[in-house]
């Protein structure tokens, strides 16, 4: 645990030994780089082998939008983002550059109640996520890229900066998960991969560039939407350039898409301007003073260029789904306490208005609830074809802890989660008043289905009842 701020300018790295000791040791020549170079320079002091949660020069800026990069298990990379609500600034607050971590001498121990009843439901998990055509077969074959296609039919998919139109069927065949696959059977690419070790659904993929070059792991269904069709840019070679400096000046994809979607609806760029999203993304690097300002978010940027289309919720951009088509999701961005985040309670539906008020507000809450759950317990990926038999997750807590266990008890862990989490914001100053969508979704109709966003805040107050 870090705590407070240091008293001086020096930056330093959290080394975490062999044996579990955490130390500060100082940064010197390290603070200033982004976080590809960071990684090749800590494995060659640290070793080939070690594990680094780090922040490029987004973090050190104090950038909104900063994230943490997490080396991925398969490649090694600092490709995997702890991206939404600025977390990269937090660590670049207390000068933290780093942290190392060196692989233990020795596996720590779990004093299981009943290893027995533990593996039981274990097995169970597995056995569902490694079932041929079971939950988890299309994010194995393909990963969350999957979606692209169902979703672009349904409108739910964000195009030009949340118009609610519906994204053009020949751009789309150019971001699907076909072509997607295509792309990496033609570069050298992989798919198929776990992001960690263990996981059995592995959704993760390699993305190559045209001479069989890295250029990033792993494109998601997030970054490729808000990069791509939320700025008209059907181009998989540009989103996955354009994922990999993210990831190296740690920056949010979800939110930096977003902001370019701004940049380009205010005519700053023109839509679907590769070359001019890649100049944006360059000047968040180089740290110019626009660069400095898109650093600061979608809502900052949009409000500077005078935007009146500003997708956020709390400060935070939307991710890559239409509330006026999945209103569900519209309840969960509008009540999460972290912003609008659709992992809160995810329910991709269309169709979302022709249900009643009452059901729409309902299901976010319990969905909020379930996904409260999943973050204290396994990937939602796990999680969600765990849940479908109620006995697994009660299984794990009785075999890893002991005593009785019911699924309504597993979840009660994510409504106390909820609590915590709500009490935190009421401290923090927060209100009903900002539980609510941005005013254009109320207002202007979706073309793609005619739909409005009509849950007020009113409405929606009884969401955790």
């Amino acid at each position: 645990i870090v705590e407070d701020v240091p008293s001086g300018s020096d930056w330093h790295i959290m080394l975490i030994d062999k044996n579990g000791q955490a130390k500060l040791v100082p940064a010197d020549g390290y603070a200033g780089l982004n976080n590809y170079a960071l990684v090749e320079k800590l494995k060659g002091a640290y070793g080939q082998d070690i594990g680094v949660l780090s922040i490029g020069l987004a973090g050190e800026r104090g950038y909104r939008n900063s994230s943490v990069q997490c080396t991925d298990a398969g490649s090694g990379h600092p490709s995997r983002a702890a991206a939404r609500g600025g977390l990269g600034s937090l660590m670049g607050s207390k000068n933290l550059k780093a942290v190392v971590i060196q692989p233990a001498a020795r596996r720590q121990e779990f004093a299981y109640a009943d290893r027995a009843k533990f593996n039981e439901a274990n097995k169970k998990i597995i056995d569902l996520t490694t079932a041929e055509n079971g939950p988890s077969t299309s994010m194995t074959k393909v990963g969350t890229i999957n979606l692209i296609e169902n979703f672009s039919y349904q409108g739910l998919i964000p195009v030009h900066n949340y118009s609610g139109e519906l994204y053009d069927a020949e751009n789309m065949k150019k971001v699907n998960g076909a072509a997607f696959l295509e792309k990496l059977k033609q570069n050298g690419g992989r798919n198929g991969l776990p992001c960690q070790p263990g996981c059995t659904i592995r959704c993760s993929n390699i993305y190559n560039d045209s001479q069989g070059k890295y250029v990033t792991s792993a494109l998601e269904y997030e970054t490729v939407a808000m990069l791509g069709p939320n700025c008209d840019i059907a181009d998989l070679d540009y989103i996955a350039e354009a994922d990999q400096i993210c990831d190296d000046i740690g920056v949010d994809t979800i939110e930096t898409g977003a902001t370019i979607g701004v940049c380009m609806e205010a005519g700053k760029i023109p839509w679907g301007d590769t070359k001019a999203a890649l100049t944006l993304l360059k000047e968040m690097v180089d740290g110019t003073e626009f660069g400095k300002l898109m650093g600061q978010g979608t809502e900052t940027v949009g409000k500077k260029l005078g935007v009146k289309r500003l997708p956020v919720v709390k400060g935070q951009s939307l991710s890559a789904y239409e509330p006026r088509n999945a209103q569900i999701i519209g309840v969960t961005f509008a009540k999460s306490t972290m912003g609008a985040d659709h992992t809160a309670g995810a329910a991709p539906m269309g169709n979302g208005d022709m249900m009643t008020k009452t059901m729409r507000i309902t299901m976010s809450g319990r969905l909020q609830a379930n996904m409260a759950t999943s973050d204290n317990f396994m990937c939602m990926y796990g999680f969600m074809p765990a849940s479908g038999d109620q006995t697994i997750l009660p299984g794990l807590m009785a075999g890893a802890y002991g005593g009785d266990w019911t699924f309504d008890k597993v979840i009660q862990i994510g409504r106390d989660t909820l609590d915590m989490e709500r009490k935190f914001n009421e401290a923090a100053g927060f209100t009903l008043k900002d539980d609510v969508l941005p005013e254009f979704f109320y207002k202007e109709v979706a073309p793609s289905s005619g739909a409005i966003f009509d849950l007020s805040k009113e409405d929606m107050a009884d969401t955790f009842k």
